[in-house]
C-alpha cells in the first residue's frame, strides 16, 4: 500500500510543476486583448449582404403617432462610401431585459465589390413596429465596434 501511495504524491507532484510552468508562461505573454462584451439578446439573421456599421455615434428614440411603433435614428459611420438601406435588427431576448433596455444591431447593405475602404457618415431612421411598450425602457444601439444606449423620453414612456 505504501509503495502505491508513495506513486501517487509523486505524480500529483510533477502534475503541480507542470501547472506552475504554465502559469509562469502565462505570465511572460503579452497581455491578451480584452474579451468581447457580452450582450443580453442574440442577433438575429441577417440578409445576404447586411452587416453591422462601424460605429454608432448618436442615436434617438421617440414613440410615433401610431402608439405601436417606435421611432428609431442613428448617427454614426460605415465601413466605407455605398453602404445603403440602413435598418435596425431588435435581438432576440429569452426573457425581458430586468433593466428595461432592449438591443438592436443598427446594419446597412454593403456596396458591390471594390468600394474604397474609408469611413463614412450614415444617418439611419426606421421603425420599430409591435415594441414592447409596457417593458421598454431605453434602447441599446450595436455596431461592430461600440454601443450606445439611448433612453425612452420620460413623457413618451408608458405608465406603470
Amino acid at each position: 500500500m505504501r509503495p502505491i501511495l508513495m506513486a501517487a504524491g509523486l505524480a500529483a507532484a510533477f502534475a503541480l510543476t507542470a501547472c506552475g510552468e504554465q502559469a509562469d508562461k502565462a505570465a511572460e505573454a503579452p497581455a491578451a486583448e480584452a474579451p468581447a462584451k457580452k450582450f443580453f439578446g442574440r442577433q438575429r439573421q441577417m440578409y445576404q449582404g447586411q452587416e453591422a456599421i462601424q460605429r454608432v455615434d448618436s442615436g434617438t428614440v421617440a414613440v410615433s403617432d401610431n402608439p405601436q411603433n417606435l421611432i428609431l435614428t442613428v448617427s454614426g459611420l460605415a465601413a466605407g462610401p455605398g453602404y445603403t438601406r440602413g435598418t435596425f435588427l431588435p435581438r432576440i431576448n429569452p426573457a425581458a431585459p430586468k433593466d428595461g433596455i432592449y438591443e438592436v444591431d443598427v446594419v446597412a447593405e454593403k456596396p458591390a465589390a471594390g468600394a474604397a475602404a474609408t469611413p463614412t457618415p450614415i444617418d439611419i431612421k426606421g421603425e420599430w413596429p409591435g415594441y414592447p411598450a409596457d417593458r421598454l425602457k431605453g434602447v441599446r444601439f450595436i455596431s461592430a465596434t461600440n454601443d450606445i444606449t439611448v433612453m425612452l423620453p420620460t413623457a413618451a414612456a408608458p405608465a406603470q
